[in-house]
Parts: C-alpha cells; sequence; structure tokens
C-alpha cells in the first residue's frame, strides 16, 4: 500500500512523514517544489518518494496520485486565497478518482461550523459558517463527502482545533514559543481569557493514520478536541515559565486588526476570524473515542515542554 501526503511540507504533513518513517512505513511527498520536499524529507531516505504537482493542473496531479492507495489531503493556503481551497480539492479529488486511489482523508477545520449553537460542538451541530473562509471550508468538505463512494473511492474528514509543535510556524500559537525563547512579548489574538483548544501537532498525525485504518471511519466527518479547555493567557504563560521568562504579552482583538489590516493585508483577513477568541468553537470527540479507545492527547505541559525543546534544538543546529 502507497500513502500519499500530498500538501507535505506544511505542519500535518511533516508529522505525517515522521509518524510513517518511525514506523519504517514508505510513504510519498506530493507538493509544488522538489526542492522544498528534499529539504524537508531528505532525512527519511530511502522509505520517502517525491512527486512536484500544481493543484491547479489536474495533469500533474494525477500523475502524483499515481499507483496510490491512500491520500493525506493537507493542503493549506494563505489567509488571502482561501478561495482556492475548494478548487484545489476538487482536482485533488478527481486525480484520485482518476488513479484509483482507494482512500482519501481530509484534515479539516472548525469554520464550517460558524458560530457555536451549544456550549461543545459535536459532529451532529449545523455547519453554518459566519464568515468567506468558513464557506470556502464548507464547499471543500462538501466535495469531499460528495466523492465518498464514487469509483471505489472512500472519504472521510478530520477536524481538529488550532495545533501548535515545532513544525507550526504559522500556527496562532507559534509566536508564544519564538517570544518565551527570544525573552520578548507574544503577539497574541485577543481576548486572551475566553475558553480555547489547542493540540499538539503529532497527535493529530497519529490520529489521521488511525482513523484511515477504520473502514467505519469513511463517509463521514470526526472532530478531534484538544487534550482541555485552556485560555491564550495560560497557554502562554505555560510556555513563557517553561522557557524561564515572565509573561508578557502584545494583544490585538478585531479593531487593532482591522486597523492594522490597512498596512498588512493579512491580518484584516485574520480579523475576519476574531469570533473564535469571543464566542470559541469548544469541541466534543466522544464519537471519535468511541472509534479509537486507544487515542492519547498530549497535555499541554508535555507540548509545551517538547516544543520548546525542539525549538532550541533547531536554534543550535543553525549556528
Amino acid at each position: 500500500m502507497v500513502n500519499a501526503i500530498v500538501g507535505a511540507t506544511g505542519a500535518v504533513g511533516k508529522a505525517l512523514a515522521a509518524e510513517f518513517a518511525r514506523a519504517g512505513t514508505p510513504f510519498r511527498v506530493v507538493a509544488r517544489s522538489e526542492e522544498k520536499l528534499r529539504c524537508d524529507f531528505g532525512q527519511y531516505g530511502d522509505l520517502v518518494e517525491y512527486r512536484v504537482a500544481d493543484l491547479q493542473d489536474p495533469l500533474t496531479s494525477a500523475a502524483a496520485t499515481k499507483d496510490v492507495d491512500l491520500v493525506f489531503y493537507t493542503v493549506g493556503v494563505p489567509y488571502t486565497h482561501f478561495s482556492l481551497h475548494p478548487k484545489l480539492t476538487r482536482t485533488a479529488l478527481d486525480a484520485a478518482t482518476a488513479s484509483r486511489v482507494k482512500r482519501f482523508v481530509l484534515v479539516g477545520t472548525v469554520y464550517p461550523y460558524g458560530i457555536p449553537r451549544t456550549e461543545f460542538v459535536d459532529e451532529s451541530h449545523p455547519r453554518e459558517p459566519n464568515t468567506f473562509k468558513g464557506r470556502m471550508r464548507k464547499d471543500q468538505e462538501d466535495l469531499v463527502l460528495a466523492a465518498d463512494g464514487r469509483d471505489g473511492l472512500r472519504t472521510t474528514i478530520l477536524r481538529p482545533p488550532d495545533f501548535y509543535g515545532p513544525e507550526s510556524e504559522l500556527s496562532y500559537a507559534s509566536d508564544i514559543f519564538k517570544a518565551a525563547l527570544e525573552g520578548r512579548p507574544a503577539n497574541v489574538i485577543g481576548p486572551v481569557d475566553t475558553p480555547h483548544e489547542f493540540v499538539f501537532v503529532p497527535d493529530v498525525a497519529k490520529t489521521l493514520i488511525a482513523l484511515s485504518n477504520h473502514e467505519a471511519a469513511y463517509g463521514q466527518s470526526w472532530n478531534l478536541a484538544g487534550p482541555g479547555v485552556i485560555t491564550t493567557k495560560q497557554f502562554a504563560e505555560m510556555a513563557f515559565t517553561a522557557a524561564g521568562q515572565k509573561l508578557r504579552l502584545r494583544v490585538a482583538g478585531k479593531r487593532t486588526l482591522n486597523m492594522l489590516g490597512i498596512f498588512k493585508p493579512m491580518l484584516r483577513e485574520i480579523a475576519e476570524m476574531n469570533y473564535l477568541w469571543t464566542t470559541p468553537v469548544k469541541l466534543d470527540d466522544s464519537r471519535l473515542r468511541r472509534l479509537l479507545p486507544e487515542l492519547r492527547k498530549t497535555s499541554y505541559e508535555e507540548g509545551i515542554r517538547l516544543t520548546l525543546e525542539a525549538l532550541r534544538e533547531r536554534k543550535r543546529s543553525a549556528l
């Protein structure tokens, strides 16, 4: 069986590769740049094979999934180009169908749920996105679920909360770790005292692999909650304490993000998602835990410690 990670150079893709390598399982990595692929995955030697594909090109996409049994779709796009999500996913699904791929696993997000109606959100919660990004992610999910059963393809979706870890440079939490190690204030989104969830990205990879091996997982979506509810301030305080620093935060709420967005369009895009801090989506993953009773989650204390250790080691290696 050949496993392919499409969009492999992101945080989840790298975590999946590490899990396959740890198990001695060969895998294929797919992205737009062979140079980047070889830089990120060359350490795995003969276990990894490389394929270059542009998901806006059906031909290279189909070639990249030839002779593949299972696709983990982990493609990310910049916040300023979220309209690409359904377009790229459609190409990837068409390529998977043409290549006779058997299983397709999408790494989703909480965005399609919109503003939560209940304290904890399970998979029966209506998908009523209140943002453009949420609508694009819902359209993406609809494509994946509609493809289930088409020409033998089975599909499923895993929705994690915000993730963090040593390879998660684009996560909301990444500056917390950088600031803690550099002894400066961390740039965070506010309010910082509302409930939130984070998940250690290697846990996401382990869960994706376990989910992909269950036939009952396909044809539906699954939530993956964090190891508990925490506030951004509490999370940051744990990171700063573990780094031997006093907590310092530079907090930007929606109004500030919109003002700064005049000069930095990315911040204006982030402001659209500020509801996730004012009316947080807290996930209920009881269905997933029934399907995967062996599911384990790294505590915040342990995940933060491991992230800081990895970042320190990376810094030492770069000297």
